[in-house]
């Protein structure tokens, strides 16, 4: 089982830990950057990063079960979120909050980016989970 840490020393995180410990012999599954498409290869909510936030969360949920997890057994993600304004990061964090994410609460990072790879997109999200046993 995973152990979420807050380090004493440290400011208080508001929706996330400092650090995840996964115990000896575990499994882990880190995932492709999960991305804004649909089944077909369309962009989902072109101009919108909220809506792109939700369908790279439907997605990485799909990746995740295939891989015999799922969102709430998640330890680390990487969120990637093309902004200007700090506005921006917050919209796209808040949809990371209300998902199955936040029940860890996972260690994470969020960044704020030119680019990602695919025209129109927004957002992008690398996670790791543990398999539960």
């Amino acid at each position: 089982m995973a152990t979420h840490r807050i380090a004493p020393g440290l400011f208080p995180p508001p929706t996330y830990s400092h650090s995840v410990v996964v115990e000896p012999g575990e499994q882990l599954v880190f995932t492709a950057g999960g991305v804004p498409l649909d089944s077909d290869g369309n962009l989902v909510g072109p101009g919108d990063r909220v809506r792109q936030a939700e369908q790279v969360l439907a997605n990485l949920g799909e990746q995740l079960a295939q891989a015999g997890t799922d969102l709430e057994h998640v330890v680390n993600t990487t969120v990637y979120v093309v902004a200007e304004q700090p506005s921006d990061l917050v919209a796209v964090w808040d949809v990371v909050t209300a998902s199955g994410l936040a029940k860890g609460p996972h260690s994470s990072t969020l960044l704020g980016v030119s680019m990602l790879g695919y025209g129109g997109q927004l957002v992008e999200i690398t996670a790791v989970a543990v398999i539960p046993s």
